[in-house]
């Protein structure tokens, strides 16, 4: 059976740096729930307990807390990237808009909007 998945020993900046984000309050509900797995780990609950406190998925938590393993407190901000690509180029955006704005009786259509 493979080992649980825990966080590293927390140094006592860590840990402050911990505390000034809970206690401060105005962060973003993303970081706030990785903030609250990385103590509950080190409490020594497991991923599905800790899943089940942040309201997050297990896959969720383990991943947190192996990107914290690897790289300290950078992992409580989202790097989220990627996407659908762009439809549109630049040039075609800029004739969409130029179309859009321009009267329908320049553009020799018989209606007025």
């Amino acid at each position: 059976m493979a080992e649980p998945v825990r966080v590293r020993r927390l140094t006592s900046q860590d840990g402050r740096q911990l505390q000034r984000i809970v206690r401060r309050g105005s962060t973003s509900s993303v970081r706030h729930g990785r903030v609250m797995m990385l103590p509950a780990s080190t409490g020594g609950n497991r991923v599905p307990v800790i899943a089940k406190l942040v309201q997050a998925d297990e896959d969720t938590v383990g991943d947190a807390i192996h990107r914290f393993n690897e790289i300290g407190l950078a992992c409580l901000d989202p790097q989220w990237a990627g996407g659908r690509p762009r439809l549109l180029s630049p040039d075609d955006e800029d004739f969409v808009i130029r179309t859009a704005t321009t009267r329908p009786r320049k553009l020799g259509r018989s209606f007025a909007r």
